[in-house]
């Protein structure tokens, strides 16, 4: 009873003073001025037990197990909140690190709070980001949209000041790693992926899952490429191969492909070794400042198609006895769309519009309604 008297009290907060605040200006100043709180935030160790009885007093246990990882609550943050400052070159991301910087706001305290985080995408080389706009909201659909563009660290510096903050790293998080945009060559495509798996590796960082992530829609490269067949399985079976045996591969994939091409990939998932396929990336569509841009699609307006692919994949997981779980991800607001996944047999989810419409105990609070709330 105290667990849902605390949770009602925070959602009447965020709901009717929080989210007004911070709705009154745009969804990227939002998210800028987040990231600067979560930035001091982490620095600030007096804190970290406030966050730890905020996430005690609003999460009940809800283990389950799912992709090889034994988690304690099905839901996770998706990648793409905790992921870092975009650089221009990996000298100065490095250079960064050296002067005691926090290059990943959020990696101490978002942990703390919600429980199990995805960190990244990271790529072997830091990404300075798309310029102007590139974040959005569509409140009637609690929708948001983004092309920011793989901004990131690079995989090197992130490796780097995980390395410095090691004992202090959650016991449950993962870590995303993304296909660099724009390169056409399998070769390099592989050697710089198991480049960047390397340098988390080289600094003793062992996260509970690796993620590779094979369907970034924010950048101008096309992420259908990247899911072929032959293309997948060549950088599925690389990497399994490269993990060591304690840390399972999971893979994040597009909500637009083919049907036909869903099947291929889980069968190619299930042959390499592949624990989990999280189903989907965000949905690319025009932008609502340039319709000549896209920027992918979270939320509401997802949901439905992740729904769909989400039951593709189950359907033939079960038709073929596939041993790769699927991981829900589109939409997860409430308890109705996340029992959308539950119904289909998904037994995890992953979330991240969720915290800008609910809040940080978006989480607890969909764990713990009733489909009628």
């Amino acid at each position: 009873m105290a667990n849902r008297a605390f949770l009602a009290a925070n959602r009447l907060l965020y709901e009717r003073i929080a989210r007004p605040l911070i709705f009154r200006g745009s969804a990227q100043r939002a998210h800028g001025q987040i990231l600067t709180m979560l930035r001091w935030l982490d620095g600030q160790d007096s804190l970290q037990g406030v966050l730890k009885n905020f996430h005690n007093a609003a999460f009940e246990a809800h283990p389950v197990n799912v992709g090889g990882v034994k988690l304690e609550s099905p839901l996770m943050l998706a990648a793409g909140f905790v992921k870092g400052a975009g650089f221009e070159s990996e000298e100065a991301a490095l250079s960064a690190v050296q002067r005691g910087e926090n290059i990943i706001p959020g990696w101490r305290s978002m942990p703390h709070l919600v429980g199990a985080v995805e960190f990244g995408s990271f790529t072997r080389w830091p990404r300075i980001g798309n310029p102007g706009n590139v974040i959005w909201r569509d409140v009637p659909t609690r929708s948001t949209q983004n092309r920011v563009g793989l901004k990131n660290p690079g995989a090197r510096a992130a490796a780097a000041f995980l390395k410095l903050h090691k004992d202090q790293l959650p016991r449950i998080f993962g870590i995303n790693i993304a296909v660099s945009p724009g390169v056409s060559d399998p070769a390099q495509e592989q050697r710089e992926i198991l480049e960047a798996l390397n340098f988390f590796l080289a600094e003793s960082i062992y996260p509970s899952w690796l993620t590779l992530n094979v369907s970034c829609p924010n950048t101008e490269d096309d992420p259908g490429g990247h899911q072929t067949e032959d293309r997948t399985r060549q950088l599925c079976s690389a990497v399994v191969a490269h993990l060591p045996e304690t840390i399972p591969l999971w893979v994040k994939i597009s909500p637009d492909l083919a049907p036909e091409q869903y099947d291929i990939l889980l069968r190619v998932f299930h042959e390499t070794g592949v624990r989990a396929v999280i189903a989907t990336n965000t949905l690319p569509e025009p932008t609502p400042d340039n319709p000549k841009l896209t920027a992918g699609v979270g939320g509401g307006k997802l949901h439905e198609t992740a729904m769909a692919v989400a039951a593709r994949l189950m359907h033939e997981k079960s038709q073929n006895c596939y041993t790769v779980d699927i991981i829900g991800c589109g939409g997860v607001q409430d308890k109705p769309t996340y029992h959308d996944f539950v119904r289909l047999g998904v037994e995890a989810a992953q979330y991240w519009t969720a915290l800008i419409y609910r809040g940080p105990l978006a989480a607890a609070l969909i764990l713990s309604e009733d489909n009628h709330d």
